[in-house]
């Protein structure tokens, strides 16, 4: 209808009060095109200090050997007395101590020993092979009127901090060994055969 034509209009306010309600959700469009990448963002706060890790295992090396000898001979004039070396032939990163006599294990695993003594003519040669302050082995020769080399060897389970080292057992007789500067008639051996961590 025009204006003016006396036709009432459909131009009411009472035509557009009421929205309706909303669709449902249409199916998702293609993706587009990635856009380039954006510019690096500022740095973040620097964050808290993390708790410490687990404890590392040292860096050491996985060998242990020496090989060291007496040229004095000994005898035992106390119940208990140190045997001491002399001559070092091998001492591999200094494991061996020459002033107290005693092997320290720096590295735990089985370790092979081995101790050679020569007797002395008419006394006892008493010894013992000693893991810290127990005896786990002796080398024992009666009296007699000929010399003789003796040896003795084990092997020892060790744990670090561990010391090996050789003392002589005097009782009643006279206890000896005997070496002489010319030469070396006591040796005393020790190397690792297996580390307790390969």
């Amino acid at each position: 209808p025009f204006p003016g034509s006396g036709i009432p209009t459909l131009m009411s306010d009472t035509l557009f009060i009421h929205k309706g309600e909303m669709g449902e959700r249409g199916l998702p469009g293609a993706v587009g095109q990635a856009g380039q990448r954006g510019l690096r963002g500022p740095s973040g706060r620097k964050g808290q200090k993390g708790q410490a890790g687990p404890q590392g295992h040292s860096c050491k090396q996985q060998f242990a050997a020496f090989s060291v000898g007496r040229r004095k001979p000994q005898h035992s004039s106390d119940y208990f007395q140190h045997v001491t070396f002399d001559t070092e032939f091998v001492n591999l990163y200094q494991h061996f101590n020459m002033f107290s006599g005693k092997f320290f294990c720096y590295v735990p695993g089985v370790y092979y020993f081995s101790l050679n003594v020569h007797t002395w003519n008419f006394k006892e040669t008493y010894v013992h092979l000693m893991r810290n302050e127990q005896p786990v082995a002796i080398l024992y020769a009666q009296p007699s009127d000929r010399s003789i080399m003796q040896s003795q060897s084990l092997m020892l389970d060790l744990q670090e901090g561990d010391e090996v080292w050789v003392r002589m057992f005097k009782r009643e007789r006279e206890n000896a060994v005997y070496s002489e500067e010319s030469d070396v008639y006591i040796i005393f051996n020790g190397y690792l055969i297996k580390p307790a961590l390969e």
